[in-house]
């Protein structure tokens, strides 16, 4: 069982990081709906090189850096000044209790005039992890206000188990599942059901790994509102990436 004693003798993260960031747009109003946090080297390079780095002696020091350096480059950015949320993608493993492990992620959104509802908490679902645990870190966020996602469903252990147990606020569909949807019938009809299982719930799906006009397409015609993928906006060290938008019989109607 984690305890506060694993965070305060625990190691700090001496490597030095930066955010990049990428978007998840509404394709319908054409606007960012968040803009994702993603860890980057110093030098802009990959999160390969950081994530190597990251042990269980050092993991709630990381996750922490990783909070605090998204929100403020996030501020730097004004990322939220057309509306948008920063989603931040988090550790449960070092999270030991939820209400202490946030005080730096409030603290340096005070210090920086960032404001606590627009933040997106998204994690990855695991086998290693206790779901005890973890739905006690989701419905403790949500108490605080902050908005939770969960990552990668339909890959790997994110699926219906801890649906069943915690409707989050946001779940992204798996890339894999996207991926050529066009061309394959059985992607098709998983994701649609699992888009009307999701409405059903009231929970925003997200459909990422959109790398083409064609899947693009389809999930349009599935009505999906929110996107992420190269086909929009690969990720921008430091920045804010310009989207661009597929042009479809809707847009060009409304720019005519």
């Amino acid at each position: 069982m984690m305890t506060c004693a694993a965070c305060k003798d625990g190691v700090g993260f001496d490597l030095p990081i930066t955010m990049a960031f990428q978007p998840i747009v509404d394709v319908k109003t054409e606007t960012v709906f968040a803009y994702e946090a993603l860890v980057r080297g110093q030098d802009g390079g990959g999160a390969g090189g950081v994530l190597a780095q990251v042990s269980a002696e050092n993991r709630y020091a990381f996750d922490q850096l990783c909070r605090t350096t998204a929100i403020e480059w996030a501020s730097k950015l004004d990322l939220t000044a057309e509306g948008a949320s920063l989603s931040i993608n988090f550790l449960p493993n070092a999270v030991y209790e939820p209400r202490a492990c946030i005080r730096a992620t409030l603290a340096a959104a005070m210090r920086t005039s960032f404001p606590v509802n627009r933040i997106i908490f998204e994690f990855t679902e695991d086998e290693s992890m206790d779901t005890a645990h973890i739905l006690n870190i989701l419905r403790s966020y949500r108490a605080m206000g902050f908005k939770t996602a969960i990552d990668d469903f339909g890959a790997g252990y994110a699926g219906l188990g801890l649906l069943s147990k915690f409707q989050p606020d946001i779940v992204k569909l798996d890339m894999a599942l996207i991926r050529g949807i066009d061309t394959d019938r059985v992607k098709r009809a998983i994701v649609s059901n699992t888009l009307n299982m999701l409405r059903d719930l009231g929970i925003d799906p997200v459909c990422e790994g959109v790398e083409t006009v064609d899947e693009h397409d389809v999930l349009r015609d599935l009505d999906v509102s929110l996107m992420q993928g190269y086909l929009l906006a690969k990720p921008a060290v430091e920045a804010l990436s310009p989207v661009s938008w597929p042009r479809t019989a809707e847009s060009l109607a409304r720019s005519a």
